[in-house]
């Protein structure tokens, strides 16, 4: 027999059930209320406190917590405890058509509700529209892309790069490279205004363009340091000539794996070739749609957000100069990116997404 006190059973009646289980599907749903929605649903089912900590991925205390708000206040107690002031003008009511029409519908001829147009709607004020979404953590006027890859092996190819990362093989060299291709010398058409006490360094948003160059690069997955190279176009033949510039660097006998993407100038028959020429080489592509899963992209981002972004070029040559003294720069103390997450949990990870995703895009 199981120690402790029967816990008490969790009924939900079909409107409730309703309402949760359309919560849980809706791509619009803000995590954590996804989450609860989720709890309380699987609770309902007769799944213990700490099964579904494990599915949904938090406490036994926090699964706990949530059925005890729904025993107190309902459905509409999923949502952040309210703070401490004046008594509720607001019935539970008005609340959860705010809600279900934020999440369910559309204004006439918009895209997405704004405080105004969901206070005409409902007949309350902005700010309590604005208290209510913030409680229930929805913001209508935000909105983030997402790209799930289509690649026939996409699972294959996750466990090779991610096995790449965290458990390579002894001795082997692995390189992660890719392009960062049309990087704009941008010069300023004023002069740029220094930080000073009390003042945030200040611009101009106008500029001339004076050019554009192409960065090839490759991040040593050990070390962090990093070999690029600047050409004014990006083809299999820059491509190439990169490698071979890698190369000197490579013993005979060094085992080289290299991690990159799907573009097309990595599969030329030049390139073929050239791996033919060097069989100690081996390169492992990304899923399409993956580029998250390049750790030289980490480095391009820190690249554009260190020395781009306000950057301020009079010429193509001032920015290559700029770039490849960055890179100097990273290679005096090179710092690795550690990849952490195995290939399960971002498999699971994306696994779980999917499941609140694609099924709001088959319904209706």
């Amino acid at each position: 027999m199981p120690a402790g006190r029967p816990r008490k059973k969790l009924e939900l009646n079909e409107k409730e059930r309703d309402y949760l289980e359309k919560l849980v599907r809706s791509g619009n749903t803000p995590q954590k209320l996804a989450k609860r929605a989720q709890m309380l649903l699987m609770s309902a089912d007769d799944v213990s406190n700490t099964e579904i900590a494990k599915e949904v991925g938090t406490t036994h205390q926090t699964v706990s917590h949530w059925r005890n708000r729904f025993f107190e206040y309902g459905v509409e107690g999923i949502g952040d405890a309210p703070r401490p002031g004046a008594p509720r003008t607001i019935s539970d009511e008005q609340v959860a058509e705010v809600i279900e029409k934020t999440l369910q519908s559309q204004p006439e001829g918009q895209t997405h509700w704004s405080t105004r147009s969901m206070a005409k709607e409902v007949g309350l004020g902005r700010s309590s529209i604005s208290r209510i979404w913030r409680a229930f953590g929805l913001k209508p006027h935000r909105h983030e892309t997402f790209q799930l890859s289509t690649d026939p092996y996409f699972i294959e190819k996750v466990r090779d790069v991610i096995g790449l990362y965290m458990n390579p093989p002894v001795g082997a060299l692995v390189l992660c490279i890719d392009e960062k291709p049309q990087i704009q010398a941008l010069e300023r058409t004023q002069a740029v205004v220094p930080m000073k006490p009390g003042q945030i360094e200040r611009h101009t948003p106008e500029y001339k363009r004076r050019g554009v160059t192409n960065l090839f690069a490759a991040l040593e997955v050990a070390t962090g340091a990093v070999v690029g190279q600047c050409s004014n176009r990006k083809r299999a033949l820059e491509f190439r000539e990169f490698l071979d510039t890698l190369s000197k660097g490579f013993d005979e006998g060094d085992e080289v794996h290299i991690v990159l993407d799907n573009s097309s100038i990595h599969k030329t028959p030049s390139i073929k070739k050239w791996l033919q020429m060097h069989p100690n080489v081996q390169f492992h592509f990304t899923p399409t749609h993956s580029s998250w899963l390049n750790l030289i992209e980490s480095w391009f981002a820190k690249l554009t957000r260190q020395q781009l972004h306000r950057g301020v070029y009079h010429s193509v040559q001032e920015l290559e100069a700029a770039i490849l003294a960055y890179i100097e720069a990273n290679n005096d103390a090179p710092v690795p990116f550690i990849w952490t997450r195995t290939a399960d949990q971002v498999l699971e990870r994306i696994g779980h997404f999917c499941k609140r995703t694609l099924p709001s895009q088959t319904e209706g």
